[in-house]
């Protein structure tokens, strides 16, 4: 993990929103591709509070922190919006990366998927293993996102 705390970054296009249906009133399923590592992302957004539509882009971010340092706030509650990164995104989820599988990933060469679960949301991260080297199993993360004007 780096200084701050950052796991993956990158900016995202939704390809498609619940392509197999809508199985939730308020979550929808996001396909999107990102642009700079062309990784495929699948991921569950709570759409009641924040609206995502096709062709959207996001930049999304995976932190370990969301403080300026790699301190383990996640051990006791606190207000989210006291942390520097929480005011620069519109929409934050914490979880935990429950899986990561590939067909080679120990030598950095294949491709992997991290798998994250924030709270019954699953996200599916999957591109080249090079990428997703800094997924632990079991750690916690955020996932940080904010829309971007185009």
């Amino acid at each position: 993990m780096s200084a701050s705390g950052i796991i993956f970054e990158d900016i995202f296009d939704v390809k498609d929103i619940d392509p197999e249906g809508k199985k939730f009133d308020r979550v929808s399923r996001l396909h999107c591709e990102s642009e700079s590592f062309k990784m495929d992302l699948i991921l569950d957004v709570n759409t009641q509070i924040y609206p995502v539509d096709l062709g959207d882009k996001f930049r999304m971010v995976i932190s370990g922190t969301l403080g300026d340092d790699t301190s383990d706030e996640a051990a006791e509650y606190k207000d989210i919006s006291q942390f520097p990164k929480a005011e620069q995104y519109e929409y934050i989820m914490y979880g935990k990366v429950y899986r990561l599988e590939g067909d080679d990933a120990s030598t950095e060469t294949g491709r992997l998927a991290a798998y994250v679960s924030y709270g019954g949301l699953l996200m599916r991260l999957q591109g080249d293993a090079s990428n997703l080297m800094n997924f632990e199993q079991d750690n916690n993360v955020y996932l940080l996102m904010k829309k971007l004007a185009f």
